[in-house]
């Protein structure tokens, strides 16, 4: 009776056996079809490539269906993959990843636009994308002083840090705005136009500079020329006036009332007013001194003995503080004639609390915790 009841449990465990075998089967059948896959898509796309070099590539993409794209400075694989896929011009974005970090593709992409055709292998296209760009697109934004503006040209790798200071600061260029600037460590300190710009990556130091001061050239009209000779200003007078608005103030509405203190100051028979007594100027000798700002300034930090000093001398600092943007300018030229405002305190959330008498600015910076 014993032996009967135990045939069926055989019978069990020996099913039990097989369909362990047949999974494992198809497990292994599954992976082997994966692998073959890939194989052939890495033979097709790392070992079928290398038969082109760079040339015969670039030439393909002059004869073939060509798409520009453009890659955002510090732009990541799985960012570049997903604006290839965008473009219509790779289908497998995963496949490209994997591809470009088993090729060692990985890091090496360079950001700028660049031209691809629709027909390169992927590891083509990889090669490509690894070459320097048809141009490089470099943002430089309102407020940066020469020092930043060089550090970001030198980060998309478009110049040479050393050359690029030492042309700026010998070489002569033939501007209205450049006639008679006093000398100072960073001649073209607040010329540097900011704006976003196209660059060729093969850019001598000297045309990359041409075309940001080509872009001054433009900006500031004939018009403001007028208007600079009417303040009794020079052009140099006016970007450093407009460089200290724009480190001081970032709301738009603000920058003309701003303005118009310092002009109200300058225009002031009080002696005691002749000082602008702007952190701005007190935060730029900190930056110069130490390389960095400091978010609360202090009694002590006013009294640096230093010519940009505000707090200790009178009128305008020896030059611009930074490059201005374009509504500061304005600002710079064109104050708010009805203001009578001689001091202004920040709020502490960006905006400014503006007053007319000593009185009202002492309350106020009470009221925001200014201690100096």
């Amino acid at each position: 009776m014993n032996g009967e009841t135990n045939r069926p449990k055989k019978r069990r465990k020996t099913k039990k056996r097989k369909s362990i075998f047949l999974s494992l089967l198809l497990y292994l059948l599954f992976f082997s079809v994966i692998f073959f896959i890939g194989a052939t898509i890495s033979y097709r796309y790392i070992v079928n490539a290398d038969k082109l070099t760079i040339s015969e590539i670039t030439k393909k993409i002059e004869l073939g269906d060509s798409v520009e794209i453009e890659i955002p400075f510090n732009s990541s694989t799985d960012d570049i993959a997903k604006i290839l896929e965008e473009k219509d011009i790779i289908k497998h974005p995963r496949i490209f990843k994997f591809l470009s970090f088993f090729n060692g593709h990985d890091g090496n992409y360079r950001s700028g636009r660049h031209l691809i055709a629709k027909d390169l292998s992927y590891d083509e296209i990889m090669r490509v994308l690894s070459q320097n760009p048809i141009s490089i697109n470099i943002t430089i934004p309102e407020g940066k002083n020469f020092t930043e503006t060089v550090d970001i040209l030198a980060e998309n790798n478009l110049i040479d840090r050393e050359d690029f200071v030492k042309t700026a600061s010998e070489e002569k260029f033939s501007y209205k705005f450049l006639e008679d600037l006093p000398e100072r460590e960073f001649p073209l300190e607040g010329y540097l136009f900011p704006d976003t710009y196209f660059f060729d990556p093969s850019s001598s130091s000297k045309t990359v500079i041409r075309k940001f001061l080509d872009n001054f050239n433009i900006k500031f009209t004939p018009e403001f020329y007028k208007r600079t000779e009417e303040l009794n200003m020079t052009v140099d007078e006016v970007i450093t006036l407009a460089s200290i608005i724009e480190r001081e103030t970032k709301i738009p509405e603000e920058k003309e009332i701003v303005s118009s203190v310092f002009h109200n100051r300058l225009k002031s028979q009080d002696p005691s007013f002749k000082k602008l007594q702007s952190c701005a100027t007190i935060q730029y000798i900190l930056l110069q001194r130490d390389g960095k700002v400091k978010e609360l300034l202090t009694y002590e930090d006013t009294q640096i003995d230093h010519p940009y000093n505000t707090y200790l001398h009178e009128g305008l600092p020896p030059g611009p503080l930074c490059s201005p943007g374009l509504d500061s300018i304005i600002a710079a030229l064109y104050p708010n004639e009805e203001s009578d405002y001689l001091f202004f305190v920040a709020r502490g959330d960006g905006s400014h609390e503006f007053s007319r008498t000593l009185a009202e600015h002492e309350a106020a910076k009470q009221k925001y915790g200014v201690s100096y």
